[in-house]
């Protein structure tokens, strides 16, 4: 499951997506840090499966994208909001934020 928000701004729909069983995790490798926990709000919206994501997530429109976790970053991927070749890892957790100058 995967907890995806979307706030619009004046640029564009800013979206966050996150694993929820990453919800409450502060995922720590050296000087890196992801606080999620601290941080959950900014996440927490509708709750969906991972195939539910293509009729909610959709590139088109999407000015900046932070997603954290497996699912979620696959669904980002199939939905075209990132590219493979940005996903980073911390403590072998899958992240990516993308902007788009388009917006």
């Amino acid at each position: 499951m995967i907890y995806v928000k979307k706030y619009n701004t004046d640029n564009g729909v800013m979206l966050a997506m996150c694993d929820a069983d990453l919800i409450d995790k502060v995922l720590k490798d050296g000087d890196i840090e992801i606080n999620i926990k601290d941080y959950s709000d900014f996440y927490k919206g509708e709750l969906i499966d991972s195939k539910s994501a293509k009729g909610i997530i959709n590139a088109e429109g999407i000015q900046s994208a932070n997603v954290i976790g497996n699912e979620a970053v696959a669904a980002a991927i199939e939905n075209s909001v990132i590219e493979k070749a940005h996903v980073k890892r911390i403590k072998n957790i899958p992240y990516a934020q993308a902007y788009s100058t388009k917006y």
